[in-house]
């Protein structure tokens, strides 16, 4: 059951959450509002994300950060070369009375931050995809539930970077957002050195706990939505398809692949709590266009040619938009 008497008030409170969350991990993250932002409202979206960025930016403290603040089980698995499915998902052994039993792995957790992600090979990146669609693992033929709720942020390396695997468009799908890091100002880095360098240890307070998440997720998917906004961000995605009615001549010439329907689903899903964060009972377009960077980024392929003209993923979005 939940304390708030109508969608008003509960809208309300995700808003003041959302502010109270960020205010407590600042504590800890200097800069980076976007990237905080995005993350948790993948969280009250109910959807996963993806963090890309260089070593040392502080990608893996985020989510530690989140976690602390959210009172919620959380578990990191450091993906490396040797790592097997069963290290992740858990395995059946053999126990003193002769029977099997099944022991669960790190996965069973409402936050897996997992870490350098495509540091491991695709056999084993794919032991996320079940848990992340379909929040449970099957394994020796039964199906274990997850606890909810639950969330894979994942941090990645760049793909130039020695010792990397490119995660298969199929799990790449499966994150809400593609957030990229960069590197902090100038006065930024100087207060990260300065809060870092010392033995001061900042103790995080914990704001909300599972069962008023689980509560704000329903809260965001009944927040109604106009029927143009939700034309627009279906025509977002399907000008993205190279070769379709909807893509121009400058789609056509620079992408091999476009965005699916998980891709308009995320757009509105993403609107509607991108609105509700900022006070707002139903998300418009420039609530679309607010997310739509960071949903489109990892599930647009790039030809040939946008190489050999130093075109970005980020440039042919910005000209659909």
């Amino acid at each position: 059951m939940t304390k708030y008497t109508s969608e008003v008030e509960g809208i309300q409170a995700l808003g003041q959450a959302y502010q109270d969350i960020k205010k407590e991990i600042s504590k800890v993250i200097v800069g980076q509002d976007e990237v905080v932002k995005f993350v948790l409202i993948s969280i009250f979206s109910n959807g996963h994300c993806l963090l890309m960025g260089v070593p040392g930016l502080a990608k893996t403290l985020l989510v530690q950060t989140v976690s602390k603040v959210l009172d919620l089980s959380f578990n990191r698995i450091q993906f490396t070369p040797d790592l097997m499915p069963s290290d992740i998902i858990g395995s059946e052994i053999l126990g003193e009375d002769r029977n099997f039993k099944f022991i669960k792995g790190p996965v069973f957790a409402n936050i897996i931050l997992a870490d350098e992600i495509n540091r491991t090979p695709p056999k084993t990146q794919a032991a996320l995809l079940e848990a992340m669609q379909e929040k449970c693992v099957t394994a020796a033929g039964v199906t274990h539930p997850l606890p909810k709720p639950f969330f894979v942020l994942a941090t990645q390396n760049p793909i130039e970077q020695e010792g990397t695997y490119p995660l298969p468009e199929a799990q790449l799908d499966r994150f809400m957002f593609n957030v990229h890091l960069g590197y902090p100002s100038f006065e930024e880095e100087l207060a990260i050195v300065k809060s870092t360098t010392g033995n001061q240890v900042e103790q995080l307070q914990k704001i909300i706990h599972a069962d008023e998440i689980t509560y704000f997720q329903s809260l965001v998917r009944n927040i109604p939505v106009a029927e143009n906004v939700i034309e627009y961000a279906v025509r977002l995605a399907a000008k993205t398809r190279p070769h379709t009615p909807l893509a121009t001549d400058y789609i056509n010439k620079y992408l091999s692949w476009g965005a699916g329907p998980r891709a308009s689903q995320n757009l509105v899903i993403g609107a509607k709590c991108h609105a509700a964060i900022h006070g707002k009972f139903s998300p418009d377009i420039e609530d679309v266009q607010a997310v739509a960077t960071t949903i489109l980024r990892h599930r647009l392929v790039k030809n040939y040619k946008a190489e050999a003209d130093g075109i970005s993923i980020e440039e042919i979005i910005k000209q659909i938009l």
